[in-house]
């Protein structure tokens, strides 16, 4: 067996067509985003259920996180099978937010838009999971974005501001903003 310049030897001969296309996968450590934080949650299973708590807090906000954030709002949103539900941004004032998922399976973009940010521009994705909650810390002026899963999903998340209908804070960019292959199946 030959090995081209850019192959190395293998121990497996493969035929000619297969080789050629042959590509390997690499696991590099995800992209950070300054100020984003996931924590993993701890689900307690019996024959009864489950039990897990989603926040502790105390007179400061939230206690044993990585970071800060004291909740003015606890939301449910539920996303129906498929749904892309992208990109929303906060910038009219503070606005960071912890997710969680609670049922089905979210895919998740964030991406840093803050102009004095040393992340500016980097791209995360995530794949939350009610069968393996966390959760992630989503500051303002990062860009976020989810696609639910074949089951859709529930998403419980608490904001350190509080949603105004007058004023709402809810900015908006298109779902394809940063390249619709974002949101393209992984048929890896």
């Amino acid at each position: 067996m030959t090995s081209s310049p850019n192959r190395p030897e293998l121990p497996i001969p493969l035929a000619a067509p297969a080789l050629e296309a042959l590509t390997f996968e690499t696991y590099p450590a995800p992209p950070q985003i300054g100020g984003v934080w996931i924590h993993a949650l701890q689900k307690n299973r019996s024959e009864n259920g489950a039990f897990m708590e989603y926040l502790r807090l105390d007179g400061s906000g939230v206690q044993n996180l990585p970071g800060t954030l004291t909740p003015r709002q606890i939301s449910v949103s539920w996303a129906a099978a498929g749904r892309i539900n992208a990109f929303h941004i906060h910038v009219k004032q503070e606005q960071n937010e912890l997710w969680c998922v609670l049922t089905g399976q979210l895919l998740v973009w964030l991406v840093d838009c803050r102009a004095d940010s040393p992340t500016q521009r980097v791209q995360r994705k995530l794949v939350l999971s009610g069968e393996q909650p966390m959760l992630v810390h989503i500051p303002s002026g990062v860009a976020h974005g989810y696609q639910a899963g074949p089951e859709g999903a529930t998403l419980l998340y608490s904001m350190d501001a509080q949603f105004d209908l007058a004023d709402p804070n809810e900015g908006r960019l298109p779902w394809n903003h940063f390249g619709a292959e974002l949101w393209a199946e992984n048929r890896g």
